[in-house]
């Protein structure tokens, strides 16, 4: 199947199950962190948009265990950076209707969490098709150590997605099962 297909089958599904309030495991997200010997203090996260999991919660969580919360800005050029981001701080809307911080302060996680549409069990991800994601992680993979958690509902996860030479694999997604 295409991922257009998959993109659209998936986000039909995510929004008519969108009442129901899943949450991720915060302690074995930590857990994950702590097995894999993650020492750096700064999250890239995501305001959900479009009935994505709602990191916001986990976000706080990072913030009150004194991580540094970034979120992305997009750029021009279909390039994003991160910014530091508080709990406390407004955010402003773009072009797309996200919420982005206000902070000019460009950032770099070492420990990114991605939204997700679709995934496959071999950590492959279909996003919104615009290659922010994709292109991101590509370029802070080349100067930093950086970990790569996608966020989604069980329900997303497809048998197989297609992929070609600009995806990125993730290093684990993590869902409302996991525990």
């Amino acid at each position: 199947m295409k991922k257009s297909e998959i993109r659209k089958r998936i986000l039909k599904k995510r929004k008519l199950k969108s009442y129901k309030n899943l949450q991720i495991n915060f302690k074995y997200l930590i857990g994950i962190l702590k097995k894999k010997k993650i020492v750096g203090k700064i999250v890239g996260g995501y305001y959900p948009y479009n009935y994505e999991l709602d990191s916001i919660e986990i976000l706080k969580k990072f913030e009150k265990k004194n991580y540094q919360i970034t979120l992305p800005k997009i750029r021009n050029n279909s390039q994003m950076d991160f910014f530091n981001w508080s709990s406390n701080d407004p955010l402003i809307i773009n072009k797309y209707g996200i919420p982005e911080p206000i902070s000019n302060k460009v950032r770099f996680p070492n420990i990114l969490l991605v939204p997700v549409v679709a995934f496959d069990d071999k950590m492959n991800r279909v996003g919104y098709g615009g290659g922010y994601y994709d292109r991101y992680i590509k370029k802070i993979k080349k100067k930093f150590k950086i970990i790569t958690i996608g966020l989604a509902y069980s329900y997303q996860r497809v048998n197989k997605i297609l992929t070609n030479k600009h995806d990125i694999r993730l290093d684990f997604i993590i869902t409302e099962k996991n525990n």
